[in-house]
């Protein structure tokens, strides 16, 4: 009976044998709760560790039981009437207790001073919680640590969610060194080390990020793939994981049978729901990337569900791990992990009820487009933004379905061309550029509906530079708006043919173009929704502005006024700040820097906040003119640098911009020739390393003091010693001020509490604190 606890506690798989790798703020979380409750269940979805945290931290707090630290394993146990034996066989039992029952169980427990570990009760949840209610009471010296995949629901009982292990989001930069700071990485790299010697993971490191991103962080899956890392490459297998539970069908021969692949263990969550919370789990497959209590009433009320159903079937699928509840915000969400939901699409895949599903599902996500259609021009932008931003993947998967074998091409373009603000402002125009390709790939769309995409997308053509690209797109335009006796057509391929004109540097031929366009949108304003593009006169207005400015037009200052006027009469914040910025280029070009500085800056300031993306760009980038006019040098070429790299972000080339280009090499010529191509090359590699948000936090720091010979300066540029923190650093920081733990700032900005964190220890790091009170002083005081 005195086995050894290692003995006691030997792990299913290979991999977990030894110390745990990472996890260790879970471990201290663990262990820290085990001191104060009689009853800790892991929770989590299969694969994602449950077992193995439970058994490392048993092993590690043995020796604070006299009596040891127990598994008693219940995988394979069918049959509630058994636990009872179960757990006489995993303490020794057989001969003291020929016949074990709870009663005899309890009785040989009562004065036992241990911990007992139960390890996968989901499927025997009544008959283990009865145990763990009944110990609690007569066995006072007895601890329980329980996984499952839901709580047991006993009194007294402590849950902990055991989250994915950590990972890289998709737009963190990674390097080789990152490695250790993320669990899964971490993980990956060191079964790679065993299994495939040749393989260095921190070599690879962002194809090694994709992959964990992939597999969700779940640590099964990790060590499945890893498995296949004798024969294939990173690259390979991330190829191969869209169908990942087909895939990974190898697993280690020594697991138990639900472990030796990762459809197994998947495939056994789906066995012990029901078959309401089994269609349910079908149903809700169809969404991507998390999804709101209204989705899920719309999509998923189907026979034999009710819209009453909803709601409770939602409920005992997060209390089983299936479903993950989150929030955005303070609105509550859900979300079904990458690898159940492939699964469940799978299930619905086979079934007849998935056109249907994938039909409601679409119809939802083209109404919540639609919603939010016109506010994209007016004083509710940032509200659509935060509305559309977490449902952007199931606006794709929308598309994707109206683009599928049930092609349904009117819905798709009535989505996309709604979506037409979110992609100009804040999600770039490359996305954009991508479905115009594949609407137009499509022989069923004509006429009017042709002429919608086309327009689009020679907009979208445009704003990238791409004017080869945007060329042939217009000349379909035109064709396709003669064919019209509408006159709506013709304004809006005169509009798009003016700006063409203007970007290639013709600005004469531009204004003749664009000054007609707006005199009919004037008087037109709303008749173009339906094409697709344009819905006001603001845009008219705005090129011809720029259009006058570089052609030395003394109209240039009414057609500003014109655009800002149009802008706040409808309080739409992306266009006043466009119209600001247009009026800070008339008094860049009239030679007066501290004013134009001003406006960009204000700018700027006005769409930063917010999280627009393709604007501050261009706003960054003329900071940079100015910075480098008042003979600000090296932030200059740092602003040279951070605008690139977010032209680079949204996929945009200069080249085809003229008059942003000409405004550029002259810039960039100068300062070149004042510092030196290594100190200029050195500067902009500095700006360029910056991420959005540090690019605009540089570029609104107050300037450092102007040189002797040079104008007062209002370049944007901070002085060397001024620590920059990111939009999201400094609203971190004001949450301290605030008082707020880590996890309430989590909760308040919709992050997760690692990532709050991280944002904390990154402002004390920058600032040279070592408390949260110094940053809330630093803050009041600042």
């Amino acid at each position: 009976m005195d086995r050894s606890v290692a003995e006691q506690l030997t792990p299913h798989l290979p991999a977990e044998v030894g110390e745990i790798i990472g996890r260790k703020r879970e471990i201290g979380a663990i262990r820290s709760l085990l001191s104060t409750t009689r009853l800790l269940t892991l929770t989590g979805t299969a694969g994602v560790g449950k077992t193995r945290l439970a058994t490392h931290v048993a092993a590690h707090v043995q020796r604070a039981f006299p009596d040891g630290a127990w598994l008693v394993e219940l995988a394979s146990l069918q049959d509630e009437q058994l636990l009872a034996v179960a757990v006489a066989e995993a303490l020794g039992l057989q001969e003291e207790i020929p016949r074990p029952s709870t009663e005899s169980m309890i009785d040989h427990l009562r004065d036992k001073r241990m911990l007992l570990v139960l390890d996968n009760c989901e499927h025997l949840v009544q008959a283990c919680a009865s145990l763990a209610g009944t110990l609690l009471g007569a066995a006072p010296g007895v601890r329980l640590l329980a996984t499952s995949r839901e709580a047991l629901g006993v009194p007294g009982e402590t849950p902990f969610i055991v989250p994915p292990m950590s990972f890289p989001g998709p737009d963190d930069q990674v390097t080789g060194s990152d490695v250790p700071r993320y669990d899964a990485l971490a993980l990956l790299a060191e079964r790679a080390k065993d299994i495939a010697p040749e393989v260095d993971i921190a070599s690879r490191p962002v194809a090694a990020a994709r992959l964990c991103r992939l597999l969700d962080g779940i640590p099964l899956a990790i060590e499945l793939a890893a498995v296949w890392l004798r024969v294939l490459s990173l690259d390979q297998i991330i190829d191969r994981l869209g169908h990942r539970t087909h895939f990974l069908r190898r697993g280690y021969r020594t697991a138990l049978p639900r472990h030796q692949t990762l459809g197994a263990a998947v495939e056994w969550s789906f066995e012990l729901c029901s078959v309401q919370e089994q269609i349910m789990w079908e149903r809700l497959s169809v969404f991507a990337g998390g999804f709101d209590l209204a989705a899920a009433e719309e999509v998923c009320s189907a026979a034999p569900l009710t819209r009453e159903d909803v709601l409770p079937l939602l409920a005992t699928l997060t209390e089983k791990s299936i479903v993950t509840r989150e929030t955005y915000g303070t609105r509550p969400r859900y979300r079904i992990l990458e690898t159940l939901r492939e699964y469940g699409q799978d299930r619905l895949a086979k079934s007849e009820a998935a056109p249907a599903t994938r039909r409601r599902h679409a119809a939802y996500y083209l109404g919540l487009a639609e919603r939010n259609r016109a506010g994209w021009f007016g004083s509710n932008q940032v509200e659509c933004f935060t509305t559309v931003v977490p449902e952007m993947p199931n606006l794709r998967a929308a598309l994707d379905h109206c683009l599928g074998e049930d092609l349904r091409t009117e819905e798709a373009i009535r989505i996309f061309t709604a979506l037409e603000g979110y992609w100009s402002f804040f999600g770039g125009p490359s996305e954009a550029r991508h479905w115009i390709d594949r609407l137009l790939e499509c022989r069923q769309i004509t006429g009017r509906e042709r002429f919608s995409v086309l327009t689009v997308g020679t907009f979208f053509a445009l704003m990238q530079g791409r004017i080869d690209t945007a060329r042939p797109l217009l000349e379909e335009c035109r064709l396709l708006a003669d064919g019209c006796e509408s006159q709506g057509p013709k304004a809006i391929t005169r509009f798009l043919s003016g700006r063409l004109t203007l970007m290639e540097g013709e600005y004469q031929g531009a204004i003749g173009l664009l000054e007609p366009a707006l005199d009919w949108y004037e008087r037109n304003t709303g008749e173009t929704a339906e094409d697709g593009v344009l819905h006001d006169a603001f845009l008219p207005a705005f090129y011809l502005a720029l259009a006058a400015i570089f052609a030395g037009d003394p109209r240039a200052g009414s057609w500003v006024a014109r655009s800002r006027q149009i802008a706040e009469a409808a309080d739409s914040r992306g266009e006043i700040a466009l119209a600001m910025w247009a009026a800070g280029i008339q008094r860049w070009s009239a030679g007066d820097l501290t004013q134009a500085a001003s406006l960009f800056r204000s700018s700027l300031r006005l769409e930063g906040s917010a999280g627009y993306r393709y604007s501050p760009a261009w706003f960054v980038e003329s900071l940079a003119w100015v910075a480098a006019a008042q003979g600000h040098d090296v932030p200059a070429a740092r602003l040279i640098g951070a605008a690139g790299m977010m032209r680079r972000r949204l996929e945009v080339s200069l080249e085809g911009l003229r008059p942003y280009d000409d405004a550029h090499r002259a810039t960039e010529s100068s300062l070149r020739a004042r510092l030196g191509a290594k100190d200029y090359r050195k500067a902009v590699d500095e700006g360029a390393s910056f991420d959005f948000d540090a690019a605009i936090g540089y570029a609104l720091q107050e300037p450092p003091e102007p040189r002797a010979d040079s104008a007062p300066s209002a370049a944007p540029a901070p002085a060397l010693s001024q620590p920059v923190l990111t939009r999201r650093e400094a609203e971190v920081a004001r949450l301290v001020a605030e008082g707020m733990r880590n996890r309430d700032i989590a909760a308040g900005l919709g992050i997760s509490q690692r990532t709050a964190e991280g944002h904390v220890k990154h402002i004390l790091d920058k600032l040279g604190f070592t408390s949260r009170a110094q940053i809330a002083a630093w803050y009041v005081n600042r």
